[in-house]
């Protein structure tokens, strides 16, 4: 897996979520996620009582609440969908502040907004508590297909390559005058993203010759081997387990 790669979304801190094993923090969201899904919605309690659970989560992380709500703003076009959803849904209607808005539109719209909102919330939490390089550890440890594990690495060490890449190609055009006005100038950003293409092929091409030269036969070698202990599975799976006894009482009462 190379060294590690910091993203924005991680917060360096110290506390003992940062210091669980990442493939036990994936399995915990994972199914953390899963129960509020199968939450009924009409239990609205319920759902509150998740982001209680996420609060506490991020509150032992030591992940500030503006951080969070910050990177929650990726869900924008979802909740736009939810809201347009009581518009344009069929069936019973009921009068709302002078707008007839669906029935099912209204339970479609919360069950989009209070589960999406939930599960985007979990995800931030893992990607702040959870360098890159650890969460391909951890999904190796899980046993995920080898070669998606692979291919995700690459990804996340040569995005920034190419960002780079077009980074300087934007230079070179500006320092030349260029300014993208109107669809003229498309042609030359079709023949700079081709550019871009091409050198992207080619590097890719010269990485996978270095790396054949150097013994590569399709298998990335485990530099690390994370394990957990029985007192760190039983932390990291109180949350879904707390939100597994707050989903059967959402489906029993």
């Amino acid at each position: 897996m190379g060294a590690g790669h910091a993203h924005r979304l991680y917060r360096r801190a110290h506390s003992p979520v940062h210091a669980l094993p990442p493939h036990t923090k994936l399995a915990a969201v994972f199914c953390f996620v899963v129960v509020v899904v199968s939450t009924p919605r009409e239990a609205m309690w319920a759902f509150g009582l998740y982001a209680v659970l996420l609060g506490v989560v991020a509150g032992a992380a030591r992940v500030p609440a503006g951080f969070l709500l910050k990177r929650l703003l990726i869900e924008v076009p979802f909740v736009a969908f939810a809201f347009l959803m009581p518009f344009v849904a069929q069936g019973e209607r009921v009068d709302v502040l002078g707008l007839s808005l669906s029935v099912h539109g209204l339970w479609g719209a919360w069950n989009v907004l209070a589960k999406g909102t939930l599960g985007v919330a979990a995800s931030v939490l893992l990607a702040a508590t959870t360098e890159l390089r650890e969460l391909l550890l951890g999904l190796q440890r899980l046993k995920l297909p080898p070669l998606l594990v692979q291919i995700a690495s690459f990804m996340i060490r040569y995005g920034d390559v190419i960002t780079d890449e077009m980074r300087r190609m934007r230079t070179a055009r500006e320092s030349r005058g260029f300014e993208a006005r109107g669809v003229r100038q498309w042609g030359v950003l079709a023949r700079s993203a081709g550019a871009l293409f091409i050198r992207s092929y080619e590097r890719g091409e010269r990485v996978h010759l270095a790396m054949v030269s150097r013994g590569y036969t399709g298998s990335m070698p485990v530099i690390d081997e994370v394990t957990a202990s029985r007192a760190q599975w039983t932390y990291a799976l109180a949350l879904p387990l707390s939100a597994l006894a707050v989903c059967l009482l959402g489906w029993t009462l």
